[in-house]
């Protein structure tokens, strides 16, 4: 039934969106995930109406058997394949004391108030319901036990369609001894783990454990890790609703000081890091941050996202701080720069920036060095799938 529970990560979608894809779908994971999706439009459900409606419609996928509790642990080979794209890696449980001693390296900060949400519906739940995409050096021994398990059919196979893409997401059970014991050998040679894309998810799983402190078997996340050279990164592009106040000639003008700027006669995907690709006034211009401007010893301050905010956003659009300014959006590079050129045609904004996509290598040396990038560095794509792997405390269950 991996095809009726597969749904997409909660935080992806909109609240319509998600209406849309629930609707005739009893067992959409959604409605665990993203309670509200399931409940009439004009329903303004309270916080706990929420988890109350995700607490019954899993303890409903469980007792209708679209939910399967395992009958032992194991660990799951999970392949994610999108196009000529594909990524194999392995979902584990890991310890909330590795979040906190900081072997479980994160890049982000996250919001209280998301972490908050989160928290408590897991704890409703009394189950990890979506699954964290880590990352980790690539290790032979672990590559070799993973390519031994996927040479038989998966045990289950769903594709899920978003944004006018379509993943195949397939997943083999590793319940042979031996071969556990060689994956648990790897993992722990490993030494750390990098969160690619899930922090809140962490961080609430983290705040949930705390809460069921007296349960040793509430104090896991539930991850999904791979090899860092298979994650595919995404440019993660802004948009900027105004000018601060100049003429498009004018902001242009006023790069010149630390950009070299031309105009580009189709949209201007960035090519290499340094440069940028700038839509406004209907037309595409390709800037390069001149040369010297990039610190060489600093893993935040040479990143492509934080050299815009200094050369850019703020001495020139006022943009201080990008959390909190209401200035400024994010476009995911899964979008297109189509995206870009319709947000500034339709008055949306004044100018969208396209970047070069943040290299893996360089995350993992930002959170190997204990510091944050700035907010919306990466878009990691494809995303994960929820609805295909759970794991619950609430009787000790494995799912």
């Amino acid at each position: 039934m991996a095809a009726e529970t597969i749904a997409p990560p909660y935080d992806v979608v909109s609240i319509d969106e998600a209406r849309a894809r629930v609707a005739g779908r009893p067992h959409d994971f959604l409605r665990v995930s993203l309670p509200e999706a399931a409940m009439p439009p004009e329903t303004i459900p309270n916080a706990q109406e929420r988890r109350s409606a995700a607490r019954c419609s899993l303890d409903d996928m469980r007792a209708r058997g679209v939910l399967v509790q395992d009958a032992q642990p194991a660990y799951y080979v999970y392949r994610v394949a999108s196009g000529s794209h594909a990524q194999t890696g392995v979902v584990l449980l890991v310890s909330v004391d590795c979040y906190r001693a900081g072997t479980l390296r994160r890049h982000e900060l996250t919001r209280p108030d998301k972490e908050t949400g989160r928290a408590l519906l897991i704890q409703a739940l009394q189950a990890q319901t979506g699954l964290v995409m880590l990352a980790h050096r690539r290790h032979s021994d672990l590559a070799a036990v993973i390519e031994e398990a996927i040479q038989g059919e998966p045990d289950c196979r769903a594709s899920l369609s978003q944004d006018g893409a379509v993943t195949e997401h397939s997943i083999w059970p590793v319940r042979d001894a031996p071969a556990m014991a060689r994956m648990t050998r790897a993992i722990a040679d490993l030494g750390e783990l990098f969160i690619a894309d899930g922090h809140h998810r962490v961080a609430a799983g983290n705040r949930a454990a705390e809460a069921f402190s007296d349960r040793p078997e509430a104090q896991w996340l539930l991850g999904a890790t791979f090899p860092a050279e298979e994650l595919r990164i995404l440019d993660y592009n802004r948009v900027v609703s105004g000018l601060n106040g100049q003429s498009p000639q004018a902001f242009l003008s006023a790069l010149d000081k630390s950009f070299e700027v031309a105009p580009s006669s189709g949209p201007a995907r960035p090519g290499r890091a340094g440069e940028y690709g700038l839509y406004l006034g209907g037309g595409w211009h390709r800037a390069r941050l001149r040369s010297g401007l990039a610190p060489s010893g600093n893993p935040v301050g040479r990143l492509d996202v934080s050299l815009l905010g200094e050369h850019l956003l703020a001495p020139i659009l006022g943009i201080e701080d990008s959390r909190t300014d209401p200035r400024i959006d994010f476009v995911g590079g899964a979008r297109g720069l189509e995206e870009l050129e319709r947000r500034v045609d339709s008055g949306a904004a004044a100018v969208a920036i396209a970047l070069y996509p943040t290299p893996m290598e360089a995350l993992m040396d930002v959170a190997g060095a204990g510091e944050i990038m700035p907010p919306k560095s990466t878009w990691f794509e494809p995303k994960l799938a929820d609805g295909l792997l759970a794991y619950s405390w609430a009787e000790g269950a494995t799912l």
